[in-house]
């Protein structure tokens, strides 16, 4: 019950964030003076509507998105006389960008804000990996000393390592990523230079690096032993924030998320092979791309385990890569519209530097079979990971 309740809650939040993507083209058209005729959330046959000025709001009976109906949206619609002045072709170029950008910023907004509250209220997780130093260790534990005695000091506390260190490189070595930390100081003995960030400053700190037994797990499950070298600190795993400095944690992970949905998506093509191959009974990859239908099914597990961190870090993120997604300079999608308008401007502007009158709107329908071209491929796409989410989903490990 718990599980099916986390997918309508996701399923639900979705809609909502589509909803208000829609109502933003709304409300800075309506704000520029132009004509909105309908605001629909879904597709398909009308299930309930009502009518409020001159605009007719509501839902229909596929819920796969939803549209908001401007007058005039090219000028090869015909458009009454009374609402020429009111038509969206005819605005300046800058409020017909900001129109059309309107739906995919109130996704980044959504998704900053849904950030900001993760990180005044549960924490943010250290997504990037860094290698923060929750706290500096008594001593460095083993299969043979599981525990410190009173009195001991490991290598890190010696050298002078403190909670909120950064460790950026070991020996020399670039270290990125806490696992790339744990890499090279397992291959150190005796004397080793950390470097790490401490506020604005960067620091070299010697530490004697231990040689210590863990225990390490095969890919079948056994366990082996195997000796290493250790400081004594342990990751910081959770970054915790109050109303105010969480403005600046979740500024800082908005920027990490929209890198990695741009590294996304230009890895996307060559990630569509791994889900047909999932649909066919290969091992489905934790990276492929999923559906509203997967990423719904991932919510639930994740309210079913009590994984909120991961449900509310997986709504933001589908709101950005929709967002960025939507301005990709292709029609049918808004970022097409962008294009259009800003050649038709630029163009009009070189025409104008020579002497010459504007030139004609571009004509859609010779843009037509490109856009069908799109809106094969992202059905396409869209039926391919359904079916993979249904017959092969990704699955919380």
């Amino acid at each position: 019950m718990v599980f099916l309740l986390g997918i309508l809650l996701f399923a639900l939040l979705i809609g909502i964030s589509i909803a208000l993507h829609e109502l933003g083209h709304l409300g800075t058209a309506k704000m520029f003076g132009m004509k909105v005729t309908r605001y629909f959330i879904g597709f398909g046959p009308k299930i309930w509507s009502f009518r409020r000025g001159e605009t007719e709001y509501g839902l229909k009976a596929i819920p796969a998105g939803g549209f908001c109906e401007i007058t005039g949206m090219t000028a090869l619609e015909e458009v009454p006389p009374e609402d020429r002045d009111r038509a969206f072709y005819r605005q300046k170029t800058w409020k017909r960008v900001v129109v059309l950008s309107a739906g995919s910023i109130t996704h980044f907004i959504l998704g900053f804000i849904i950030l900001y509250l993760m990180a005044a209220t549960i924490g943010m997780p250290n997504l990037r990996n860094t290698a923060v130093i929750e706290e500096v260790a008594p001593c460095v534990q083993s299969v043979s000393k599981p525990d410190c005695a009173p009195g001991d000091v490991s290598p890190a506390g010696k050298a002078g390592f403190q909670p909120g260190d950064e460790i950026v490189a070991v020996g020399g070595t670039a270290a990125p990523t806490w696992t790339d930390v744990l890499k090279l100081t397992r291959d150190e003995f005796g004397s080793t230079e950390f470097t790490v960030k401490r506020g604005d400053r960067e620091l070299k700190l010697t530490a004697e690096v231990a040689r210590v037994d863990r225990q390490f797990q095969r890919a079948d499950g056994s366990l082996y032993t195997k000796e290493v070298g250790a400081i004594g600190v342990v990751q910081q795993r959770e970054f915790n924030y109050n109303v105010i400095t969480a403005f600046g944690g979740a500024t800082k992970y908005t920027g990490d998320m929209f890198v990695n949905t741009w590294h996304g998506l230009l890895k996307f093509p060559q990630k569509i092979p791994a889900v047909v191959e999932a649909i066919g009974g290969a091992e489905r990859d934790l990276e492929s791309p999923v559906s509203v239908v997967g990423a719904s099914r991932l919510g639930g597990e994740a309210v079913e385990r009590g994984l909120w961190p991961f449900f509310w870090l997986m709504l933001a993120g589908l709101n950005f890569f929709v967002g960025v997604f939507n301005l990709l300079p292709l029609l049918p999608l808004d970022g097409g519209h962008i294009a259009v308008n800003l050649y038709e401007r630029v163009r009009n502007w070189i025409r104008k530097l020579r002497g010459m009158p504007a030139g004609a709107p571009v004509n859609y329908l010779r843009l037509l079979p490109l856009t069908y071209f799109v809106i094969f491929v992202g059905g396409a796409v869209t039926l391919l990971t359904v079916t993979a989410d249904i017959v092969n989903p990704i699955r919380l490990q």
